[in-house]
């Protein structure tokens, strides 16, 4: 089969194939505790709330993913304070914060001088240039996401559940939120190089809610996520070789139809369920 052998034949695809398997899987920690928790709105902010330190990092010569991280968790640090300390709701503080950011960022770029290509890295990645050393990223950063999901396991469940009950079982909800924040901002910051900033959500929470068709477990869910997303980084890299779009996009489209399929599908399968059911449930 060569037009799926040719592609993978070459050594930056294989790198690229790598680094995204290596995002399916920690995106797939993040983003079913973002399905159960109903948080996907707070994984597009981050993804945008990078823009101003990808861009400062961008202008200054240093290096995008430390002014990526640095962003992110200044919008996470900011999210908190304006709902401790100016009581504002949770969407609200999001919602000022992801457009001042915002705002920031598109600020930097426009008073930069040739920013066009710089721009279109950050907006929408480029996995085809995934190195060396951004590898040895991903697989420190997926290993502390997993470790950490891992071992707050059971502080998170509780907190889905119910901030009262994990109170009163001492499982420490603020600090099960936190620990939620920060797994959301790790996939965020290192899903960036493999498809910036605008489709990261993507990749983040379509994996997961097609995951969820299936499953109901969390860890099951998990799981299924991370081959669903694994498998839309594959055929995304395939669709993008031969059909020459961006790679990236590619990816999330791909990701992003694998949750409508997995949606027609269950609908599908439930349907004949149901009909398959209703006569005998008429009495003769």
């Amino acid at each position: 089969m060569p037009w799926f052998t040719d592609p993978f034949s070459l050594e930056f695809v294989q790198r690229a194939l790598l680094g995204g398997v290596l995002v399916a899987v920690l995106c797939a920690v993040a983003g079913t505790w973002v399905i159960v928790r109903g948080m996907a709105f707070l994984g597009e902010a981050l993804a945008h709330g990078m823009l101003p330190g990808v861009a400062l990092a961008t202008v200054l010569g240093l290096p995008v993913l430390l002014g990526a991280a640095v962003s992110a968790v200044v919008m996470s640090f900011g999210i908190g304070v304006l709902q401790r300390r100016a009581r504002l709701s949770y969407d609200t503080s999001i919602g000022m914060l992801f457009v001042g950011m915002l705002a920031l960022g598109v600020i930097v770029i426009s008073h930069a001088g040739s920013f066009a290509t710089d721009a279109t890295a950050i907006l929408f990645g480029d996995i085809l240039a995934v190195g060396t050393g951004d590898l040895v990223v991903l697989v420190v950063a997926t290993a502390v996401g997993v470790a950490s999901a891992a071992f707050f396991h059971r502080s998170l469940v509780a907190l889905a559940i119910d901030e009262r009950v994990a109170r009163v079982l001492r499982l420490r909800p603020r600090v099960a939120q936190t620990v939620l924040v920060g797994l959301v901002t790790l996939a965020v910051v290192a899903s960036y190089q493999a498809v910036g900033s605008l489709l990261v959500v993507g990749l983040l929470v379509a994996p997961a809610v097609a995951a969820r068709q299936w499953t109901e477990r969390i860890p099951t869910t998990m799981a299924l996520a991370a081959v669903i997303g694994s498998a839309a980084v594959c055929a995304g890299l395939l669709v993008s070789w031969h059909a020459a779009t961006a790679a990236g996009a590619t990816i999330a489209a791909t990701a992003i139809a694998a949750a409508g399929v997995s949606w027609v599908l269950r609908a599908g399968i439930d349907t004949v369920r149901r009909r398959l059911v209703a006569p005998d449930l008429v009495p003769a």
